[in-house]
């Protein structure tokens, strides 16, 4: 090793680190560190430019210390701004996080997959399934929240219609027993309501609260799926439903309606017929006209064409259907029930396979096959 070149490189090394911002003592240091790695490596290994090499190492060797300097400046911050030893508050937080994760910077759709990700602990692909896209293109639009509020405060929070639309979805995953988060999102909407004069508000939590009633009668002992119609009535959560419709009448009274509201007041017809026979399927479609002037949701128009096919026959709801998309998901599951309605069982049932291998739950799944298998067996006994 040239122990005369190394020398007079060193100034030179040094000037350059100083010049890009490092101060003296700190570049010193690093030029030091960077001469002890040349001793070790040169003689083995010389490099082609040896001042280059150096700069480089003493570099790298000056940004590690920064930041470990950094970072034990923030730990002993955050040791001097530790509470004194004690019992904690007994105050829950989880519904101002929400209302932080749906930041001004973000878009209403990246704060509330942020926010379901970070705060409700959904996986990905129950993000995606909710919002009616790809995986991929989920975990996508995630990476870019994250990256948008990378180094922002959340000392700004977002609007009550972000929050509504996480709890809504948050109570979907719980509802469909993937994530039993239902009674969470229940107990947020209620303590949402409570602080925040909203009709919108009110709306969801009416909603929340209808649907929850029928919760113990969505499933048979074995665990089956039990659709609305087949449901004990008998088991439905009557204070429940009786809340639900006391809250959504007052949320109605102020003239400002809103989705939450529409979903309420049809959740509000089913729970109050007393059998599946007695239900106002003619308003029930009128709720859903609305519902889809309000949102111009495919889903939404997906339900009216069964609300349809009941109330005018299903006929009917076949002509409302074969308007949509039929990639829409239930999409085939809708056209099964409603051919079996008018009279087309071998169609159905082979409808009813299908919708079943595109079924993404494992309840909803085994269900369509036993409708399938049902009808079936049926055409076999009549051969």
């Amino acid at each position: 090793m040239d122990e005369a070149l190394v020398r007079s490189l060193t100034p030179g090394v040094l000037t350059v680190l100083v010049r890009r911002g490092a101060d003296f003592a700190a570049a010193e240091d690093a030029v030091q560190d960077a001469l002890v790695e040349a001793v070790r490596g040169w003689p083995a290994d010389p490099p082609r430019d040896p001042k280059g090499w150096l700069v480089t190492v003493a570099w790298r060797r000056f940004l590690d210390a920064a930041r470990a300097d950094t970072a034990r400046r923030r730990r002993e911050d955050r040791v001097e701004e530790e509470p004194v030893p004690g019992p904690a508050p007994d105050v829950d937080d989880t519904l101002q996080l929400y209302f932080l994760c749906a930041h001004p910077s973000l878009t209403p759709s990246a704060a509330v997959a942020l926010t379901l990700r970070a705060v409700g602990g959904l996986t990905t692909r129950q993000i995606a399934r909710a919002y009616l896209v790809p995986e991929a293109t989920m975990a996508q639009r995630i990476s870019r929240a994250k990256r948008t509020v990378s180094g922002v405060r959340f000392d700004r929070p977002g609007d009550v219609a972000t929050v509504l639309r996480v709890l809504y979805l948050v109570f979907n995953e719980g509802y469909s027993g993937d994530v039993d988060l239902a009674a969470e999102a229940v107990r947020l909407t209620r303590q949402l309501a409570a602080s925040v004069d909203h009709p919108e508000v009110a709306g969801l939590l009416a909603l929340m609260l209808l649907h929850h009633a029928r919760r113990s009668a969505r499933t048979a002992p074995d665990g089956s799926l039990v659709p609305l119609a087949e449901q004990d009535r008998g088991r439905w959560d009557t204070a429940s439903i009786a809340e639900g419709v006391r809250i959504l009448q007052a949320a109605l009274a102020r003239d400002r309606l809103g989705e939450f509201q529409a979903q309420a007041a049809i959740a509000a017809l089913h729970a109050d017929a007393p059998t599946a026979g007695e239900t106002d399927w003619p308003q029930i479609v009128e709720w859903y006209d609305e519902l889809a002037r309000l949102t111009d949701n495919p889903v939404v128009r997906l339900n009216r064409a069964v609300a349809v096919g009941e109330a005018d026959g299903p006929r009917a709801g076949l002509a409302a259907l074969a308007e949509l998309d039929g990639t829409l998901p239930r999409h085939t599951a809708v056209a099964a029930y409603l051919h079996e309605r008018d009279g087309d069982p071998d169609t159905a049932a082979r409808l009813y396979a299908e919708a079943a291998l595109k079924a993404p739950a494992l309840a909803e799944r085994d269900h369509l096959t036993r409708q399938a298998a049902r009808l079936n067996s049926r055409r076999r006994g009549r051969r």
